[in-house]
């Protein structure tokens, strides 16, 4: 984490650091510091410290990009530009904690001006362009769901980082931590010549940088590790290049080595491997190892022929062997430069233990000189094999996993998700499945709420029939309180989405098994794309199991599917008496949140006394409270019962049978919104 911080202060056009990691690991304390490393600002008003400027979740697009200065508006009556926080962390770092949270929207946003080093507006009539070089560095915990993969891909460079298991290690952070909050001022003192060392660094790597080359036989191995990895597009190789290039800077050499190159791709590659939401990020050692070798070859075999014409592709450049890596396009080049540098590579996951284990000196000690906190692979939700589950049947025999690998699914396996939502507009988290009125949507009309933004024209339209009342015959707009309209925003929101899953002797058939699997992983997958919190509930035996408690991670979710057990009677009745119960507490914590229900049987009650007419009884609860439903009817065989489409019809869920969900039958079959009421 340190390397990475330091690399993108050197180099702010690899495109910031997105760090990854459990709770209480000082992320944020880290990139608070980093602030205090980087060299002074020098501005038409002097000499000033680096800014840290911190984004809060909830901030708008005005906040971060900037908007029309109303006040003078209507004040004065003259156009100005009010900058945002973009415009404040010019030549410092923004810092995005819990950048997961944050709407997608405004992360893009974030990025572009990353990747450009200005940002252009282009709304409400005004036209502004501004500098904006900063270190981007967001923060997230893996738990609270994960930033989608196109996101992802656009930061320069990502970590990993864990707390360390070794006794030793924890003693020492908790005794700094106690010694800091004992004399904050003294501790501070005995690491300043440390830290005014790693500044002094930073600047001359900053100074020694268009000065290092990138000679032709590094760029072809970054060109042959890149393709030996098969990521998308070119961001990858362009942020390796400017890494390895910032790397060498930093070790105060003139020229981009193998081992520059390595780091670079530990820091830049891991995570552009991920296919699939539900892929596992990261690169071993060992394929590192491989990929190396293979670049090695390949760049030895280039030796040994002519190498490749740069000149069919239109670059005259003569070829002496050997250029500043400034050769590269440059996103600290005038604008006109960049062309077609806007879509630059920004994107990585956790380093190998090279980076990971590496000082910024590239051995084994930490920028102030102290021993670097080992940490190892970071350590995710348990994931026991019984997902949480019960052990066993009614009578205490284990029943076999309901699947087996289901989050190594391919994405060109999957099926097409399902497009569902809950009737109505709500007024949720921001997320990409019903509709909702929203701070950062499409602007629909004028309304008197003014807390989502000014409606610029409503309050015009709202404030002219009264200027002749108000003595106004030229000059500004005679404007008072009471003319002032709010935007009416809609968009978006995010649902939470509890699946009910059968997981009883009567689903027990293997191809019934992996036919539920899948189908469960389809509608996972869709609630992730769309922004979903989810739920998932096991029935079998005597009772149901909560075996992932509501949660933004539906990566979390697909593990813990993959533990399900199977066997035993059907306690129907408890399994939506226990999404009942998810739901109202869910409802406490979030009350904006709309909930939808999922449920994945057969239809055959046979837990407790009067399963059936219990299990109908606890749909027609659920239907009366408006709760939005789904039934998928597992039944198979010649002769089927039909339960599962009564119960359907009592909890007034939308019906669909499970051979349906295959090809774009499920597309189709859902696709429509599903009313409150809407019987199979």
């Amino acid at each position: 984490m340190q390397l990475a911080l330091i690399l993108s202060a050197v180099h702010p056009g690899i495109g910031g650091v997105l760090v990854r990691g459990e709770k209480g690991t000082a992320k944020s304390t880290v990139v608070r510091a980093l602030a205090q490393l980087l060299p002074p600002v020098v501005d038409e008003s002097g000499a000033r410290p680096a800014r840290l400027v911190e984004l809060p979740v909830g901030a708008t697009e005005d906040r971060v990009v900037g908007s029309l200065d109303l006040e003078r508006v209507l004040r004065d009556g003259e156009q100005a530009f009010r900058p945002g926080l973009l415009a404040a962390a010019h030549h410092g770092v923004l810092y995005v904690d819990e950048v997961n949270l944050l709407h997608d929207h405004l992360v893009d946003v974030l990025l572009d001006a990353a990747a450009m080093g200005r940002v252009h507006v282009e709304r409400d009539g005004v036209s502004h362009s501004h500098p904006a070089r900063f270190v981007l560095v967001g923060t997230m915990n893996p738990e609270e769901g994960e930033l989608r993969p196109q996101l992802l891909d656009r930061f320069g460079l990502t970590v990993d980082v864990a707390a360390s298991r070794d006794v030793d290690v924890r003693m020492a952070v908790v005794r700094r931590r106690l010694d800091y909050e004992a004399d904050p001022a003294g501790f501070a003192a005995r690491y300043l010549d440390a830290d005014q060392r790693v500044a002094e660094r930073i600047l001359n790597a900053r100074d020694r940088l268009p000065e290092v080359a990138l000679d032709d036989t590094e760029l072809r191995r970054i060109a042959a590790l890149c393709a030996t990895f098969d990521v998308d597009g070119m961001r990858a190789d362009l942020v390796v290049a400017r890494t390895a290039a910032a790397h060498a800077a930093w070790r105060g050499a003139d020229r981009v080595t193998e081992d520059d190159v390595r780091v670079a791709a530990e820091l830049a590659l891991p995570h552009r491997r991920r296919r699939d939401p539900f892929d596992e990020p990261g690169i071993s050692e060992e394929q590192l190892d491989d990929a190396m070798r293979q670049a090695a070859d390949e760049v030895e075999k280039a030796s040994e022929s002519e190498g490749f014409d740069e000149e069919s592709l239109g670059d005259s450049t003569p070829d002496d062997g050997a250029r500043s890596h400034q050769d590269l396009p440059q996103d600290d080049r005038p604008s006109g430069e960049r062309g077609a540098d806007r879509d630059n590579g920004r994107g990585a996951e956790s380093p190998g233990g090279n980076a990971r284990d590496r000082g910024p000196d590239g051995d084994d000690s930490d920028p102030a000189g102290d021993t670097d906190p080992s940490g190892g692979p970071t350590g995710g939700p348990d994931d026991d094999p019984d997902g949480g589950g019960p052990g066993g049947g009614p009578n205490g025999r284990g029943g076999r996993p309901m699947a087996e690998g289901v989050s190594g699914a391919p994405a060109s396996a999957a099926k097409p998700a399902p497009r569902w939502e809950v009737p109505g507009i709500g007024e949720g988290a921001p997320g990409r499945r019903s509709r909702a009125q929203t701070r950062s949507g499409r602007t629909v009309r004028p309304d008197t709420d003014t807390s989502t933004g000014l409606h610029l024209l409503g309050t015009v339209f709202a404030a002219a029939p009264r200027q002749f009342e108000r003595g106004r015959l030229s000059g500004p707009l005679a404007l008072t309180a009471e003319d002032l309209r709010g935007a009416y925003r809609e968009g978006r929101e995010g649902n939470l989405v509890v699946f009910v899953v059968d997981t009883s002797g009567s689903m027990a058939a293997r191809d019934r098994l992996t036919a539920v699997t899948g189908a469960v992983v389809t509608l996972l997958r869709d609630a992730y794309q769309r922004r979903d919190k989810v739920a998932v509930i096991s029935v079998r035996g005597s009772e149901a199991d909560l075996v992932l408690p509501p949660t933004s991670s539906v990566d979390i979710a697909v593990r813990r599917l993959a533990g399900l057990r199977t066997g035993g009677k059907t306690p129907l009745a408890a399994g939506l008496l226990k999404a009942r119960e998810v739901i109202a507490r869910e409802h406490v914590r979030d009350p904006r949140r709309r909930p939808m229900l999922v449920l994945l049987t057969d239809g055959r009650a046979t837990g407790g006394a009067d399963p059936l007419p219990r299990a109908r009884a606890a749909a027609r609860l659920l239907a009366g409270e408006g709760h939005t439903a789904m039934v998928i009817d597992c039944e198979r065989g010649m002769v089927r019962l039909g339960l599962a489409a009564e119960l359907s019809r009592d909890l007034r869920a939308r019906y669909l049978r499970l051979e349906e969900l295959t090809g774009d039958t499920v597309a189709e079959a859902v696709r429509g919104r599903a009313p409150v009421g809407r019987a199979a």
